[in-house]
């Protein structure tokens, strides 16, 4: 069998998920359990795969499915909290004093909160906590999770204090022989591992500068009442004044301190900056927008999740301080959890393991449910019912609501999940052929020649829609980019970087993402549709980080201290 035809074999789970979800407009939990099966059979008939490690793989899914399943019910579990203890309505009344303008809130709210939230946590969860906040602060639940994905795209590649180019950089990579030959030339591994990440965050900070201003007239043009662009241009001078006071310190931290925190930087002097901005009205347009009224709204805008102001009938009104106080918990735990070692140590020895699973080598999975960022939205829960001074019967009614929500997200979860890890793990099988996921990046590579750098941010999106992480993409492909750096003779630091770019752009369209940010607002069904809207960010960002890329290898002629060596 030919490279050619492997490579379209390997393609084909995601091209009949695109089909099925944004082609017919099949919902994910009838789509999933399709492409799952046609994968397992590619798997075992084109790849030779065992039937056992097929198996083992799905198993090893479902272990990461419960992790993703555990995050969703957390943020669920604090926004029904929050909605019974008063908290939402204090935070929508808040919003009063910044601007009733919905474009500022997404700004604000999911942006700059969101990006926060990403450098702490990642792995999805920015999207499952903006998401149902949104939809509590009025708007739509399908506006709520195309904005929510696309807060996926800057902050992923320093999301979770640095995981993506920390472990899926430094563990995708070949290290020690990379770093036998920086010693023979007189470099060393952490000033090759800086550069990649100074590069990544000047890339991500050329591009992502415009993200908010991309976000705000996506979410006008699709879901406001005159369809219009040119509503969402009009906060242009905001929306980039935002996205500056990102990207600046972002890029300062990215290059100075290395990948641990420029996201959370960025996002900390962003909120500290734009927050009083808008306050005083600086470069606020004159029109204030609002979506249309909610009896005018489409049924696909509509999810399960309502907050409504009956639930919180006769109760104390709360500050929007204490609205607040939350979430501003949970960042602050978050970051403890990730920085502080004792506290991180302890949190991580509940651990639920299976190491090689049947058998099979490499396949193994994990729950650490402290660890993971719903055992620390479940602890601000129990803190948000003291503060508040909820009533038993009132986190009854919350933990019940959002045990229900989560049981669609599971069942589209466990195929969609198990068929990402039969692909990555296609790599060990009888006839010694490489991975699905490395099959369609090298006919990509084969295809293109020179000018590949193009393209090379793609490549890692693909990762990432495949995987659903920066992280897993990072650690599936980061050596393949680096080889075929080598082959051109151009920079494979900054080749890796694109990887790790692309594979953060990536996030905004993957699946399992979606189903995860859906299911936090009732949503779920709908996929497909949060996907025809989503890839239209995601196209600009893998576009003109490739444009960044030609330049930067073709023009400016970047060099790194493994060429020539």
């Amino acid at each position: 069998m030919n490279d050619s035809v492997l490579a379209l074999l390997a393609f084909t789970p995601l091209l009949l998920a695109g089909v099925l979800l944004i082609g017919f407009r099949m919902a994910a939990k009838v789509a999933m359990p399709i492409v799952f099966v046609v994968s397992a059979l590619i798997a075992l008939v084109a790849w030779d795969m065992t039937f056992t490690r097929v198996v083992a793989s799905s198993l090893q899914g479902l272990i990461l499915t419960v992790s993703i399943l555990w995050i969703i019910f957390g943020a669920i579990l604090l926004l029904n909290a929050m909605k019974y203890s008063g908290g939402i309505a204090a935070i929508r009344n808040g919003f009063s004093g910044i601007s009733p303008d919905r474009r500022v809130q997404a700004i604000i709210v999911a942006w700059l909160f969101g990006c926060f939230i990403e450098g702490a946590s990642g792995f999805g969860t920015p999207a499952a906590v903006a998401a149902p906040l949104m939809v509590a602060l009025g708007f739509p639940a399908l506006a709520a999770v195309v904005v929510g994905m696309m807060i996926q795209s800057t902050p992923v590649s320093f999301g979770a204090v640095g995981t993506p180019i920390v472990v899926g950089v430094t563990g995708g990579v070949n290290r020690s022989a990379i770093t036998e030959r920086l010693e023979a030339d007189g470099a060393t591994w952490l000033e090759y591992f800086r550069l990649i990440a100074a590069e990544v965050a000047i890339v991500h900070g050329i591009v992502g500068v415009l993200m908010p201003l991309i976000m705000v007239v996506i979410m006008v043009r699709f879901f406001g009442a005159n369809r219009s662009w040119k509503e969402g241009l009009s906060i242009a001078p905001f929306a980039i004044f935002a996205g500056v006071a990102f990207v600046v310190p972002y890029m300062l931290a990215g290059v100075l301190l290395g990948p641990e925190f420029p996201s959370m930087i960025g996002a900390m002097v962003g909120l500290a900056i734009v927050v009083p901005a808008a306050r005083r009205g600086f470069l606020m347009p004159k029109d204030t927008w609002d979506f249309p009224p909610r009896e005018q709204w489409l049924d696909e805008w509509i999810g399960k999740l309502e907050i409504k102001m009956d639930d919180i009938a006769g109760k104390q009104p709360l500050s929007t301080f204490m609205g607040w106080v939350p979430y501003v918990l949970l960042a602050v735990l978050l970051v403890i959890s990730r920085t502080v070692d004792p506290v991180r140590e302890a949190l991580n020895s509940v651990v639920i393991s299976w190491n090689n699973i049947l058998g099979e080598a490499g396949v193994s999975g994990a729950i650490a449910p402290l660890y993971l960022p719903g055992g620390i939205l479940v602890f601000v829960v129990l803190l948000t019912a003291l503060i508040h001074r909820m009533k038993f019967t009132d986190l009854q009614k919350a933990f019940g609501e959002s045990t229900k929500t989560i049981i669609g997200a599971g069942f589209v979860l466990i195929f969609t999940i198990p068929m990402v890890r039969i692909l990555i793990n296609s790599g060990v099988n009888g006839s010694d052929l490489v991975s699905m996921p490395v099959a369609m990046a090298q006919f990509v590579a084969n295809s293109v020649g020179d000018i590949y750098p193009l393209f090379a941010p793609a490549v890692g999106g693909l990762g990432a829609f495949i995987a659903g992480s920066n992280t897993a993409a990072n650690l599936m492909l980061a050596e393949f980019q680096f080889n075929v750096a080598e082959q051109l003779g151009v920079s494979t630091a900054m080749m890796v970087a694109l990887q790790a770019v692309g594979a953060a752009a990536g996030n905004m369209i993957a699946i399992h993402n979606v189903v995860a940010a859906s299911a936090t607002v009732g949503l779920l069904g709908r996929e497909g549709t949060t996907i025809r809207k989503t890839i239209l960010p995601t196209i600009y960002y893998l576009t003109f980080t490739g444009i960044i890329a030609l330049i930067a290898f073709y023009v400016i002629g970047v060099t790194d201290p493994l060429m020539g060596n």
